[in-house]
């Protein structure tokens, strides 16, 4: 019984905690020019996080609200996410924003947590940039560390994620890092109005609850029930 209630209080505690984090919606400005790769076309954004209050930053998410503007049908539906970068290099243009030196903090497997958006008609078995199942992200494709998309749908397109309309992507850092003099890159493929700009949330805590807190919550709650069906 005292362990039931011990296991409920923490995973309580551990909710109170995520719950009083801070998440921030994240402004950002668009750099001149494009990059890319061999057919270049992604639009770079960028966004000063040493002016958003808080003082680090542990998770980072990405919104679809293209709002069915610009992009493609089916597969590439929504906002195509070429590559996300956190720099200490302040740039004033994509070509800039390509090649400065990124923080080691991202993991684009077990770190990433993708929510798939719809596709406009007609829609294909999964969305651009996905593994088989077609609800997580295949890296070797997306490659969301580099900005390298090519900025077509034919047979040479690689290097990005479609998102689908109001989809969703965030990305929990392996470690909090410090905002001051720290920059967020954002690559939009096609720079053809999807609009980045406003669909971006940091944080100071992961995303969201850890499986195991859900486990344990789960755990608790079972417990507790249980025991007030025997007290009954």
């Amino acid at each position: 019984m005292r362990l039931t209630y011990k296991v409920l209080a923490t995973a309580t505690a551990a909710f109170a905690l995520a719950s009083a984090a801070q998440a921030v919606p994240v402004a950002l400005s668009k750099l001149t020019g494009v990059t890319g790769g061999t057919l270049s076309g992604t639009a770079v954004y960028k966004a000063d996080l040493s002016s958003i209050g808080l003082s680090s930053v542990l998770s980072i998410g990405v919104r679809d609200n293209s709002g069915l503007l610009g992009g493609s049908a089916g597969q590439f539906s929504g906002f195509d996410l070429d590559a996300i970068k956190l720099s200490t290099t302040d740039c004033g243009d994509a070509t800039c924003a390509q090649g400065a030196v990124g923080l080691s903090v991202f993991n684009f497997t077990t770190g990433t947590i993708f929510s798939p958006g719809t596709q406009r008609a007609p829609a294909d078995p999964k969305l651009f940039g996905t593994d088989g199942s077609g609800v997580a992200v295949d890296n070797v494709v997306a490659t969301l560390g580099l900005f390298d998309a090519e900025n077509t749908t034919g047979p040479t397109v690689f290097g990005f994620l479609s998102l689908g309309d109001d989809g969703a992507i965030d990305f929990n850092l392996t470690g909090a890092v410090l905002t001051a003099g720290l920059f967020l890159y954002i690559g939009e493929v096609g720079d053809n109005g999807e609009v980045a700009a406003g669909s971006i949330i940091v944080r100071d805590t992961t995303s969201v609850p850890e499986p195991g807190g859900l486990a344990l919550l789960g755990l608790a709650a079972a417990g507790f029930a249980s025991w007030r069906r025997r007290r009954a």
